[in-house]
C-alpha cells in the first residue's frame, strides 16, 4: 500500500498563505551597514569559522550557518523541526521505493538548470569513499537511485528507512551542480596524474573492487579543492568572497527560486573574544552574533538596543571516553567520572542556568528520549565506591581535549577539579575549533569534550551515527562496540510505527547509561543576540541556525 509522506497538501496551503501576507507575520535576521552601493549588509558575527563550505567534508554548525544559506535541500525544516518543501515538490514511500518529484525551473549559481541528474550526483558523491564524508553513514542505506525522467527520481533504500526525509533535509544534504562535481573529480585526477579518465573513474566507482580502491586513494587528497572554492548550489545566497580567519561574503542570487530577498551581502565575521563580539553587536559593527555567552546574557538583555532571541536546543554535551585505551576500558572507572562530574555546578556556575541536567544521550527535544531514567547523579562517595573496585584505584594521569572556547575551559576546569577528588590528574589541552575536530576524529583522545546535535530530531541521527559499530571511525570517535545496542539501533530505524520505534529507543538509551562510552553532561539552551536597531524578527531554529530567509531592515 503506497503511503504519502509529509504534506503536500499543506505545502499548497502554506504557499497561498505567504502569497497573501506580508513581511509582518514573519522572522528575520540581521543587518549591519551597507557594503555595496545603495544595497543592505546582513553582518552576523562568528565565534568560529566554518570548516568548510563543501557540505560533505564537515558537519559542524558554523559551516552549517553558511551551508544552509548557499544550498537547497530536496526535504526543508522550519524553525519547529516541521518538514517543508524543499527541492523536491512531493514525496511518496512505498515500501523500500520512495518517489520524488523535484522542482520546476530551478536554476545553479552557475546558471544550469536543476534537474534529478544532479540529485544523483550530489548523492553518489557523498556515499563516494574518495570523498571520506563523515556523513556518508546518513545515505548509504540507498542502494539505487532512478532517474525516470529530468523532474522525477527514485531511491531504493535497504529496508523501509523511516528517518529518511529528516536526513534528506539535513545541511550537508545540500544539492551540488552535477557540473561543479564533475568539474572537481576531473581537478583530482589530475592533480594526481592519474591516467585513468572522469568517465572511467565513475565506471570504477559503480563496480568497486580493487582498481577503484588504487584510484580513489590516489586522488583523495585532492577531491574537493574545487567545489570548497566554488560551492555551487540552488540557494538565495552565493559565494562572493573570502578572508579566511576572518570573514565570508555571501551575496543575494538575484536567480533564486524560492522568492524575494532584502539583502544584498551577507558577511560573516569571525569574532573570537566575546568582549569583542558582543562590543561589535552594542555599537551596530554587526547585527546578530551566533553566540553570547551565558555570563553575558543579562548584559545583552538590558542594552537598550539589543535583546537575546531564545531556543531549545537539539544538543548534548558530553565527555567522551576512548573506549578501548587503558584504563577508560574498565567501566568501573567511566562510571567514576561520570559520578564525580558535579553537572549542577557546571550549569550553575558556568552556564548561568542555561542548561538542563542530562538523563541520557539524546534531549528532551529529540523523539523517544527517555524521560523515565534518572539524571546523572553527582555522588562523590559512590565515584570512590567505583574507583576502589577499578584497575587503577589510586588514579592516574590523563589529559582532556577541548575547543578553545572560555566556556569550555571553564567547564574543563569544574571536570579537572573534580576529578582530582578520585586522585585523577587531568591535564586541559584546548585547540582551535577545527584542529580540535579533526583530533577528536583520529580515535587517540584519552578524554575530550563535544557536543553532539540531534539535527534532525530524530533519535536514529542522535544515537546510531555515535554508538552503532559501523560508525567506529566516524561518528563514534571512542571505539565503542555492543552488538546488543546495535540490535536495538536497527530496529529503531527500520520500525514504521512509532511505538516499536520508542520502544527499541529507550532500550537503547538504557544500554548507553550502563556501558557509558560517554557521559552526558547537560542539553542546551540557545541563544543568539541581536541588535534591534538593525534587525526585526530574527529567527533561531533548534539546530542553532540563524534563519535569515525573511530578514527585513527598521527604517
Amino acid at each position: 500500500m503506497q503511503k504519502k509522506l509529509w504534506f503536500f497538501m499543506l505545502f499548497t496551503m502554506i504557499l497561498l498563505l505567504v502569497a497573501c501576507t506580508d513581511d509582518s507575520d514573519v522572522d528575520e535576521a540581521a543587518s549591519g551597514e551597507s557594503s555595496g552601493e545603495g544595497g543592505n549588509d546582513l553582518v552576523i558575527g562568528m565565534i568560529n569559522e566554518a570548516v568548510s563550505l563543501d557540505p560533505h567534508v564537515s558537519n559542524d554548525i558554523p559551516s552549517a550557518q553558511l551551508r544552509t544559506q548557499i544550498f537547497d535541500t530536496l526535504v526543508q525544516q522550519n524553525v519547529d523541526m516541521e518538514f517543508e518543501e524543499g527541492l523536491a515538490s512531493s514525496f511518496e514511500q512505498d515500501g523500500n521505493e520512495w518517489t520524488l518529484e523535484l522542482k520546476d525551473g530551478v536554476t545553479f549559481h552557475n546558471g544550469s538548470d536543476f534537474t534529478a541528474e544532479d540529485v544523483e550526483a550530489t548523492l553518489d558523491r557523498v556515499m563516494d569513499p574518495s570523498v571520506g564524508s563523515s556523513v556518508a553513514f546518513m545515505f548509504e542505506m540507498i542502494n539505487d537511485i532512478e532517474i525516470v525522467d529530468d523532474h522525477t527520481v527514485i531511491f531504493t533504500t535497504d529496508y523501509p528507512f523511516t528517518p529518511l526525509p529528516s536526513h534528506l533535509a539535513h545541511n550537508t544534504a545540500g544539492i551540488l551542480s552535477k557540473e561543479v562535481i564533475d568539474e572537481d573529480y576531473q581537478n583530482a585526477l589530475d592533480q594526481a596524474e592519474s591516467d585513468v579518465t572522469l568517465e572511467e573513474y565513475y565506471e570504477l566507482r559503480e563496480a568497486g573492487g580493487e582498481e577503484f580502491e588504487a584510484v580513489s586513494e590516489e586522488i583523495g587528497e585532492h577531491v574537493g579543492a574545487i567545489i570548497s572554492e566554488n560551492p555551487d548550489g540552488t540557494g538565495h545566497l552565493k559565494l562572493q568572497n573570502r578572508d579566511p580567519g576572518n570573514e565570508i561574503v555571501l551575496e543575494k542570487f538575484e536567480d533564486f527560486h524560492g522568492g524575494e530577498r532584502e539583502f544584498d551581502t551577507v558577511t560573516y565575521r569571525v569574532i573570537p573574544e566575546n568582549s569583542a563580539r558582543l562590543a561589535e553587536l552594542e555599537t551596530g559593527g554587526i547585527g546578530i552574533t551566533d553566540n553570547v555567552d551565558t555570563e553575558s546574557m543579562d548584559r545583552v538583555r538590558e542594552h537598550e538596543e539589543t535583546n537575546i532571541i531564545d531556543q531549545d536546543s537539539l544538543s548534548m554535551t558530553y565527555v567522551a571516553f576512548n573506549y578501548d585505551k587503558e584504563p577508560f576500558d574498565d567501566e568501573n572507572v567511566r562510571k567514576a567520572i561520570s559520578h564525580a562530574i558535579d553537572r549542577e555546578q557546571i550549569i550553575n556556575g558556568v552556564l548561568n542556568e542555561r542548561g538542563i541536567h542530562a538523563k541520557n544521550h539524546i534531549s528532551p527535544s529529540v523523539f523517544a528520549h527517555n524521560e523515565e531514567m534518572e539524571e546523572v547523579s553527582y555522588d562523590l562517595d559512590l565515584a570512590k565506591e567505583y574507583m576502589a573496585e577499578s584497575s587503577v584505584p589510586d588514579g592516574f594521569e590523563t589529559v582532556i581535549w577541548t575547543s578553545d572556547s572560555e566556556q569550555n575551559r571553564d567547564i574543563a576546569l569544574v571536570i579537572q577539579e573534580s576529578l582530582g577528588e578520585l586522585g585523577i590528574e587531568v591535564a586541559i589541552e584546548q585547540y582551535e575549533h577545527g584542529a580540535f575536530l579533526e583530533m577528536a576524529n583520529q580515535g587517540t583522545h584519552d578524554m575530550f569534550m563535544l557536543q553532539w546535535i540531534t539535527v534532525t530530531g530524530d533519535p536514529n541521527y542522535g544515537l546510531y551515527p555515535m554508538f552503532h559499530t559501523d560508525s567506529v571511525g566516524s561518528g563514534n570517535r571512542w571505539n565503542y562496540s555492543n552488538p546488543e545496542l546495535d540490535s536495538y539501533l536497527e530496529a529503531g530505524q527500520e520500525s514504521t510505527e512509532d511505538e516499536d520505534r520508542i520502544e527499541a529507543y529507550h532500550t537503547a538509551q538504557e544500554i548507553l547509561m550502563e556501558d557509558l562510552p560517554i557521559t552526558p553532561l547537560y542539553y542546551g539552551e540557545l541563544g543568539v543576540g541581536v541588535n534591534e536597531t538593525l534587525v526585526e524578527g530574527v529567527e533561531l531554529d533548534p539546530v542553532g541556525i540563524v534563519r535569515i530567509e525573511n530578514v527585513t531592515f527598521p527604517e
